[in-house]
């Protein structure tokens, strides 16, 4: 039995008045997760547990079958493992993202600077840029106790060794278009992570990438955010778990570092962007591959979140869109080529275009078994599966692959 997760990053969404109350799952056209739902078992997971927050880090263990409750030490460590930096016992990572910060002038009562989160992403700005003012800001505010490593885009990280970790900390793409001021890192080591991006504005402003993405009409990274931090988690592996092999297809470091923590071979995709241009044929077709010699395949495309977040619909439109077509449609008929086949599609979370950021509220799912195909009606993959009496409902989301698996 050959087992593959098509996961759509943040897909699911809220009835949105401009498009007549439908979600943009419901306005997507998806021929293929229809197919798949039409033939397929269909249900809603709840993939947050209570008093988690909404993120993907959560969402996606959930979906690998490990409960949160257990796991969950925090988002960059996950990323840190992606990304080669071996954590230490007393090491705290931190998610380290380049924004654009709209400066408002003047300071605030607490002397630091009033700024609005004008882009989470700085523009999505490229790797090779990110890389070298990362680079710059471990050179000058780097020291034996805090260090940098770029990552992806707008994605990087920083680890303080000996750190502090019990701070609140907000996700940037939690306040676009708001003042950062309440809502900068608060609680024990606050001064030292609010020292550190408030240093990094100066340096960042007068580096030569910024200028010139300024003279080429771009958004400048002018500022880190620092959020997400963490511990190294404690888990055992997928084989572990479920006695079989894996492998996971991402172009982010998060969903790659989970991989990596449940043993899976991590695959590189050329192409691989976590945006609209991703490589979405290379992804299908590098899955395909995997499964020649792996018994499961993780797939995850990030676009349709990073829209969301940007509230923009006809991205977010064109994202599900282009995962359907690109990836599920070239699963479907790759996968033929196997005897015998499930297939499991459903996001993590969904990512309402009117919040631009995660809720909870649970998501949409198909499994699809090549040796026992449903008959009857025909089923559209969204939101409205809840309401069809013969949907599955999994209240406890970590046991969604357990059942995917043991069907």
């Amino acid at each position: 039995m050959k087992y593959i997760i098509l996961l759509g990053d943040g897909m699911a969404d809220r009835p949105h008045k401009d498009l007549g109350g439908k979600t943009c799952l419901q306005a997507a056209k998806t021929p293929n997760l229809d197919q798949l739902a039409t033939s397929g078992t269909v249900g809603m997971v709840h993939t947050i547990p209570p008093g988690f927050p909404p993120g993907s880090d959560v969402a996606n263990l959930t979906v690998m079958g490990y409960d949160p409750r257990k796991y969950y030490t925090g988002r960059s460590p996950l990323e840190a493992a992606s990304i080669g930096v071996e954590l230490g016992p007393d090491d705290v990572a931190f998610r380290c993202n380049l924004v654009t910060l709209r400066i408002i002038g003047g300071k605030s009562s607490g002397g630091g600077r009033r700024a609005i989160m004008e882009d989470f992403s700085a523009g999505h700005i490229s790797t090779q840029e990110a890389r070298l003012l990362i680079e710059e800001i471990d050179a000058k505010l780097g020291n034996e106790r805090i260090r940098f490593y770029p990552g992806v885009s707008y994605r990087h990280l920083m680890v303080w060794k000996g750190g502090k970790d019990k701070l609140e900390c907000t996700p940037p793409h939690d306040i676009q278009d708001k003042d950062i001021q309440g809502y900068l890192p608060s609680g024990e080591g606050d001064d030292v992570i609010n020292g550190l991006m408030e240093g990094s504005t100066d340096l960042l402003l007068s580096h030569a990438v910024n200028k010139a993405r300024q003279e080429n009409g771009k958004r400048v990274a002018n500022s880190i955010w620092l959020w997400g931090q963490g511990r190294r988690p404690k888990m055992p592996t997928f084989k572990e778990k479920y006695g079989i092999e894996g492998a996971m297809i991402s172009a982010v470091d998060l969903t790659k570092g989970i991989g990596i923590y449940a043993g899976f071979e991590v695959i590189t995709v050329p192409g691989a962007t976590g945006w609209l241009d991703t490589n979405y044929v290379g992804k299908a077709e590098h899955a395909l591959w995997a499964l020649k010699t792996k018994d499961v395949v993780y797939v995850h495309v990030e676009a349709p979140d990073e829209a969301g977040h940007t509230g923009d619909l006809k991205n977010k439109i064109k994202a599900i869109e282009d995962f359907d077509e690109f990836i599920v449609g070239n699963i479907i008929h790759g996968m033929k080529q196997f005897d015998e086949y499930r297939i499991l599609a459903l996001p993590d979370h969904p990512t309402p275009i009117e919040l631009r950021t995660h809720s909870n509220d649970p998501v949409p799912f198909v499994i699809y078994d090549n040796r026992s195909e449903r008959v009857g009606d025909a089923v559209s993959y969204n939101e409205g599966i809840a309401q069809r009496k013969d949907a599955l409902v999994f209240t406890e989301g970590h046991t969604l692959m357990d059942y995917f698996l043991k069907k």
